[in-house]
């Protein structure tokens, strides 16, 4: 999330206004916040995720979104564009536009320099409210670690650590296990 921002803007006027712009913001109390660009690191550890989820995922009801796909967190007025997306059964929608994603099942964030502070403390309190949310998954683009939050309780959730290329990534929601050599596959650390 960028530093500068606009603030006071209803969300009615973010949504029609940035369904209007070439580049992704994301609103939260009533400031749009513009979106920075990612590093080759943070885009091929992204792409591996999305292929492999998508692979692992084709027989199942569920659908992957990749950068692109915005969620919303009704409790909080959040409107963000996690890196990785999954929504098992029928997706919902905020509106009849289809792009804006209520209910996802699985979060992934590939960590930046500019955002890590941010996806670990502030969007995560945000991405907690979502009912619908069983897994939340930070990768590092600076090293061979991934930060596994799973769901056990409306508030309790169970963190497992990984640090190693020969670990497995288990997600639980979307019944895919994940190898990490395939996570950061072309990526030198």
């Amino acid at each position: 999330m960028s530093a500068h921002a606009q603030p006071n803007v209803s969300p009615g006027d973010y949504l029609a206004w940035e369904r209007r712009q070439e580049t992704r913001h994301e609103y939260v109390n009533g400031e749009i916040h513009a979106m920075t660009g990612a590093s080759r690191k943070h885009n091929l550890i992204n792409g591996n995720i999305a292929a492999n989820l998508h692979a692992r995922m084709r027989d199942m009801p569920c659908e992957v979104y990749s950068n692109d796909m915005r969620v919303k967190v009704n409790a909080t007025g959040l409107y963000t564009y996690p890196n990785i997306v999954a929504a098992c059964g029928e997706p919902q929608f905020e509106d009849a536009e289809v792009d804006t994603l209520l209910n996802p099942l699985l979060i992934v964030e590939v960590l930046s320099a500019s955002t890590e502070a941010y996806d670990r403390g502030a969007k995560f309190l945000h991405y907690r409210k979502l009912p619908s949310l069983r897994e939340y998954v930070r990768v590092a683009q600076t090293e061979y670690r991934v930060e596994h939050y799973l769901r056990q309780a409306e508030n309790h959730w169970l963190l497992t650590e990984l640090s190693g290329l020969d670990e497995t990534l288990s997600l639980v929601s979307v019944g895919c296990a994940l190898p990490l050599r395939e996570l950061y596959e072309r990526v030198d650390l």
